[in-house]
């Protein structure tokens, strides 16, 4: 008898199936999903209708959303959950809020003496803590490419960060990691960035200088950049490559390597 879970999931996905050329139309919208095996393409399927089903897509105005607008929306979503399926990983939220455009949002920060700015700022994407993630549509359909861009990966990103508390740079990793190893990893490239910055503000990096903001600005970036850009990631950071190798179970640098090979 399988498990109260398991058979919920199997009656929820037997209740949406999703139409092969819908799913092949949103495939060719997704060049970062080019070498997935067939097993994998059919689990990040099955992982896209739980997932739809499972949160709510909240468009304001000037987004319209179709089925395969959403389905486009999901697969960039779950596919850094691809080979983790020991944990409830996009727990703690149930709602994506898509903007239209750009929108702005209040800001603070206080700096070394104790003063607090606040500002508004125009931004593409946010997630909150035991709140929704926000993007914006047109960062939405700009991701999906090997590009170094991916904006929903970039905000989810966020909310596996934010799972041990606040957004540190920290997800929880698995029991074969050693948080030694992912420091040192992380907060040397972290540092070697900023020095790049710190002696040229206009350098020309390889790795997107946002992620020098903080430590969680750069696993972000460094997410998208692992699934979008893997072999600019190896170039600029292979230690880091290599710890988020082992947090995602995953290794896009192959799967574009064998598609470079078989051009």
């Amino acid at each position: 008898m399988w498990p109260f879970g398991n058979w919920l999931k199997r009656r929820t996905l037997a209740r949406h199936q999703v139409a092969p050329e819908l799913w092949g139309r949103v495939r060719e919208r997704l060049p970062i999903l080019d070498g997935l095996s067939a097993e994998e393409d059919r689990r990040l399927l099955d992982s896209c209708i739980l997932f739809l089903q499972a949160k709510t897509l909240t468009a304001l105005e000037g987004v319209e959303l179709d089925d395969e607008s959403c389905l486009f929306l999901a697969a960039q979503a779950q596919l850094p959950l691809l080979a983790l399926d020991d944990l409830d990983w996009y727990r703690g939220f149930h709602e994506i809020i898509l903007y239209g455009d750009d929108f702005i949002s209040p800001q603070k920060h206080r700096d070394a003496s104790g003063i607090e700015h606040v500002w508004d700022g125009e931004h593409s994407g946010e997630a909150w803590s035991q709140g929704p993630v926000i993007l914006a549509w047109p960062g939405v359909l700009s991701s999906g490419g090997w590009e170094a861009y991916n904006l929903p990966i970039h905000e989810l990103a966020h909310k596996l960060d934010m799972l041990g508390g606040d957004a540190n740079g920290l997800p929880p990793l698995h029991s074969d990691m050693r948080i030694s190893d992912w420091a040192s990893a992380m907060q040397g490239a972290f540092d070697d960035l900023n020095r790049q910055l710190d002696a040229d503000p206009d350098a020309e990096t390889v790795i997107d200088p946002y992620a020098a903001e903080n430590p969680a600005e750069f696993f972000a970036v460094t997410s998208e950049y692992f699934f979008s850009a893997p072999d600019l990631l190896v170039e600029a950071y292979p230690d880091v490559y290599r710890q988020l190798k082992a947090f995602y179970r995953q290794d896009p640098l192959a799967r574009l390597a064998a598609l470079q090979a078989a051009l």
